[in-house]
């Protein structure tokens, strides 16, 4: 059988959550409103970030393109999942599918070095106070953003070429509810060692890299957070970082236990959960952490909803 032969695969039948079809309309309606909360979460973000100049600081500059990244990154998914729960399967084109994947992979990939840029810019205003509105001045916070930005499209690209050129052949049912890596790979017909090679590799140096530069910048943080003499200022300063230290900890740790497990402790079902966790959830849970026990954007909120009462009663 030639090569070409092994490619003819044109559509894919995702599966998602098949084997339970009395759930499908209460998991549709669950993930109807998760979708909706994270849009209205993230956008109202963005455009009170913009709206408001008391936001207008690198910290919330960053803060708008995390909140952009999760809009984005839960429209390539979320969409998807209903139409399955809708249909109990959906079919997708191979370029479609190849397409959701990039898109998927480029916003998870921006977001983990956006994450590490976010660390850093706390880092900087921590230990410099003084001297960070011109350590980082727009230009700077542009240059950091679009970095994010360029890395998080490599890898999309990378992985893309290695997922798509593996053959696939007979077997088109992906048992999953979206072109994600794992399960396509239990479909490929040709050798996937090269493939998983590159991609393990890959995801582990992202995620090792990004991760010790928000371990450098919370250590260096933290020193300085000891150096201060006043308690109050300390758990002050320290509580600023709180709500990045949470969305760390669910991104990467979501992340690093599903692509490092090695293959024998994988399992599909394992797989579907923390998948649902870290393409739904977590870009619904995200405004809310950098919300609830932030001052400036709960302050700039009741202003703005000020102004529209007053516009509205006028």
């Amino acid at each position: 059988m030639t090569n070409n032969n092994l490619t003819m695969v044109t559509e894919f039948i995702l599966m998602g959550f098949t084997e339970q079809p009395k759930w499908a309309a209460p998991l549709f309606i669950l993930f109807l409103s998760f979708y909706l909360v994270t849009l209205l979460g993230n956008v109202g973000m963005i455009v009170l970030i913009r709206v408001d100049l008391q936001l207008h600081t690198p910290m919330y500059f960053f803060l708008s393109h995390l909140s952009l990244l999760d809009a984005c990154y839960t429209s390539v998914i979320t969409p998807q999942i209903l139409a399955t729960l809708a249909t109990d399967k959906t079919i997708i084109s191979y370029s479609r599918c190849a397409a959701q994947f990039f898109f998927f992979t480029v916003c998870a990939g921006t977001e983990c070095f956006l994450l590490a840029v976010m660390a850093y810019d706390r880092c900087v205003a921590i230990r410099n106070p003084l001297l960070y509105t011109a350590a980082m001045n727009p230009r700077v916070c542009w240059g950091l953003v679009l970095g994010a930005y360029v890395c998080g499209v490599s890898g999309g690209i990378l992985r893309t070429t290695c997922t798509f050129s593996l053959s696939f052949c007979k077997d088109n049912k992906i048992d999953f509810f979206f072109c994600d890596f794992p399960p396509l790979l239990k479909l490929a017909c040709s050798d996937t060692t090269n493939a998983e090679i590159i991609l393990v590799f890959f995801a582990n140096v992202v995620i090792l890299v990004n991760a010790l530069v928000i371990v450098i910048s919370y250590l260096l943080i933290i020193k300085a957070i000891l150096r201060m003499k006043s308690s109050g200022g300390r758990a002050k300063t320290f509580s600023t970082c709180a709500s990045h230290l949470t969305a760390v900890a669910l991104f990467y740790g979501t992340l690093t236990f599903m692509y490092i497990r090695s293959g024998s402790d994988k399992s599909l079902e394992e797989d579907k959960i923390i998948s649902v966790f870290y393409t739904v959830v977590i870009p619904m849970l995200n405004p809310l952490i950098y919300s609830l026990r932030n001052k400036d954007v709960k302050a700039a909120f009741k202003k703005t909803a000020g102004r529209f009462q007053v516009s509205s009663n006028a």
